[in-house]
């Protein structure tokens, strides 16, 4: 028996922020108040990424440049991960390099085979204040990382270079997310 609420259950869903919003391309801002506007802010995140169908989203693809994110993600031995992180701060990443598939909300449809570390731990707080460290590895460290560097005003794309970049982003042109 469940004695609390699903995450997102009564949060609003949001606009996606496409690509070129400069909102995805610039340092999100700390979080200074632990207070409803951000629980309200996590509850619309959860219910954004759900309706999305995804596995994580970080607060500036919503439009809001604050150091929010919100995953549910299974590792590579599909054990589910559920949570949130408030001023998160990616403290190691390593393990060996692998290249995997890796897609964006903000970037619907378009994935590319992109190197992340195997392993990443990630420190920050809950919504309501208390330190919280993270630890993946697999698709879940990829997922945490992904969700960092959107923090950090990166995308996946970011990431990649030559033709894989090329490709993606030639995609992503032709299915009208770039503009």
């Amino acid at each position: 028996m469940r004695n609390r609420p699903i995450p997102g259950s009564s949060g609003a869903v949001r606009t996606m922020s496409p690509h070129g919003d400069p909102v995805l391309h610039a340092p999100c801002e700390p979080v200074a108040g632990f207070d409803t506007s951000l629980a309200r802010l996590v509850e619309d995140m959860f219910a954004t990424m759900y309706a999305a169908h995804g596995v994580g989203l970080a607060a500036n693809q919503i439009g809001v440049g604050l150091r929010v994110f919100v995953y549910d993600c299974p590792d590579d031995e599909d054990v589910r991960h559920l949570g949130h992180l408030v001023n998160p701060r990616l403290v190691e990443a390593d393990g060996v390099t692998v290249r995997g598939a890796e897609g964006c909300l903000s970037l619907p449809g378009v994935e590319a085979g992109t190197p992340r570390f195997d392993h990443a731990v990630v420190e920050g707080f809950s919504v309501t204040g208390e330190p919280v460290t993270v630890s993946g590895t697999g698709f879940f460290a990829r997922c945490l990382q992904h969700e960092c560097d959107h923090l950090e005003g990166l995308m996946y794309t970011d990431r990649l270079s030559g033709r894989r970049r090329s490709r993606a982003l030639r995609a992503a042109g032709k299915a009208g997310l770039i503009h």
